[in-house]
């Protein structure tokens, strides 16, 4: 199980992104992966593969849109040791928070 940050960027479209976000969204809908929009990214959880299958789905929405450049960063946490999940890392640094 992996946590990724995705952020997917069409450039040269305007200063509004949010309907590419929206329609990335979509494609994680129908992934049945885990998600979590932040106000920058958005979070995944799910296998390597599957999140990288995905994550090239995403990447596609903005050209079928009709941008004709498209700047995707992906940040992988792969943690092997123990079960990784989103409300655990939040989770973790809530704990220590006021230690």
């Amino acid at each position: 199980m992996v946590i990724a940050e995705i952020v997917v960027v069409p450039l040269g479209t305007g200063t509004s992104i949010s309907n590419y976000v929206a329609k990335c969204h979509q494609v994680l809908d129908e992934s049945g992966l885990k998600y979590q929009l932040t106000p920058m990214s958005t979070v995944v959880e799910g296998s390597l593969d599957k999140v990288l299958e995905v994550v090239r789905r995403m990447h596609e929405v903005p050209f079928i849109a009709g941008a004709q450049r498209v700047s995707t960063s992906i940040r992988i946490d792969d943690r092997r040791d123990k079960k990784l999940t989103m409300e655990g890392k939040i989770k973790a640094v809530e704990e220590k928070k006021f230690k």
